[in-house]
């Protein structure tokens, strides 16, 4: 039987196996992906319950800080509107700003403006820098992180001489203020900044603004460590009052910015997309193989033709291309036949020339049939191309005859 002849015949219908193995890449990926954010929920779930809030006995709480306050005279209320924070705002209140990042711009400058000329004290723990730069005009967030958390305080405020080395390390900050105190040094940039309010004209109003670098000295967990308790102690003692603003998404009182989806989006994301993009791009360069036009290449190996006729039957198969399978095992049979029957090859696949040959070799078979059969529609499923395949290999068995 021929190479064409034996294309129908080819099983190419899709196995188990087959489609395991080209998809177990994809699933294992999803797999991989789906456990990987399980067990990062699972290992951050929870770990940051009331963060920072002084009603809070969790590790990142901070009730430890409130509790020492109250024993010293200093009452502690929470607020989580901007209108509290604001009104609350005066020369004998310490404001905590626990998470300045939270709040929107207008709300920060809002909140700038009622503290500047009130006379208290204002204490920001690590503000990022666009915060920083609204909430403490003149002061600037350097991008890099301290490399250490204990530091000493190197400088001439008194509260931090007597705390010694705490664990301020975390954000840095510089300050164009010349009578600031940079505090908590580290590679030369301050982690803790005491920055005086002045009026409008020069003269100190007696309030300040500190700027922490990190919250460490503030949670229960890190309160008992170095001087961190005495730094605190100090920094939200200094008056009678503490107001522990904890900003809230739902502050339905505080203005609000419109902001679009990547204004909410993390720096680190808009930067690791850029790389993800870039090492598709390289990839895509490493695994390309031509670059120019194609060029002919002999065939490392000889592959057998019943390999061959297997693999374009199976892509015959996956486009259902019945039609183009049946073209090609008639043109083929036409081709063998027209030598046999005194046709020129050129004249194979003219009905008029070959047709009447045929008919006049076979001694019996009508014209009417070979051309159904040899130029006839395409077959309507596969059943009816498996008997076209056997019809053609019995017509060219026949005309070979002797």
């Amino acid at each position: 039987m021929t190479t064409e002849a034996t294309l129908p015949g080819t099983s190419a219908s899709p196995t188990v196996r087959g489609l395991w193995s080209r998809a177990r890449g994809v699933t294992l990926a999803l797999v991989l992906l789906l456990v990987g954010a399980v067990a990062m929920a699972a290992a951050r779930s929870g770990v940051r319950h009331g963060e920072l809030d002084p009603r809070s006995a969790d590790p990142y709480g901070s009730r430890a800080v409130a509790e020492l306050l109250a024993d010293r005279g200093v009452d502690t209320r929470v607020v989580t509107t901007l209108d509290g924070a604001r009104s609350a705002a005066g020369p004998d209140t310490t404001l905590l700003v626990a998470i300045p990042d939270l709040l929107t711009e207008r709300q920060q400058s809002e909140l700038r403006t009622a503290t500047a000329s009130a006379g208290g004290r204002t204490v920001l723990v690590a503000p990022g820098g666009p915060s920083v730069e609204r909430l403490a005009p003149g002061v600037t967030a350097d991008p890099a992180l301290s490399p250490t958390s204990a530091l000493s305080p190197d400088c001439d405020l008194p509260a931090a001489r007597r705390a010694g080395t705490a664990d301020t390390g975390g954000l840095r900050y510089s300050s164009t203020d010349a009578d600031a105190d940079t505090c908590y040094r580290s590679q030369r940039l301050a982690t803790l900044l005491r920055i005086p309010e002045a009026a409008a004209d020069g003269t100190e109003t007696g309030g300040d603004t500190v700027v922490l670098g990190s919250s460490d000295i503030l949670r229960n967990n890190r309160l008992a460590e170095h001087g961190n308790a005495s730094l605190a102690l100090q920094l939200l003692g200094s008056r009678p009052h503490l107001v522990w603003y904890l900003p809230s998404l739902s502050d339905a009182s505080a203005p609000r910015d419109e902001r679009g989806f990547f204004d909410l989006l993390p720096s680190g994301w808009l930067w690791g997309t850029l790389q993800l993009f870039v090492a598709a791009g390289l990839a895509a360069l490493w695994r390309a193989r031509r670059f120019g036009p194609l060029v002919p290449e002999n065939l490392p190996v000889v592959v057998r033709a019943s390999e061959t006729v297997e693999g374009r039957a199976r892509l015959y198969r996956k486009a259902n291309a019945r039609d183009r399978a049946a073209s090609a095992l008639r043109s083929a049979t036409r081709t063998r036949l027209a030598p046999l029957v005194g046709v020129p090859v050129s004249q194979a696949h003219a009905p008029e020339a070959l047709l009447p040959a045929l008919s006049a070799h076979l001694h019996g078979d009508g014209e009417r049939s070979l051309h159904a059969l040899l130029f006839g529609p395409t077959p309507s499923d596969d059943a009816a191309l498996v008997a076209l395949t056997d019809r053609l290999d019995a017509l060219e068995r026949e005309v070979r005859r002797p």
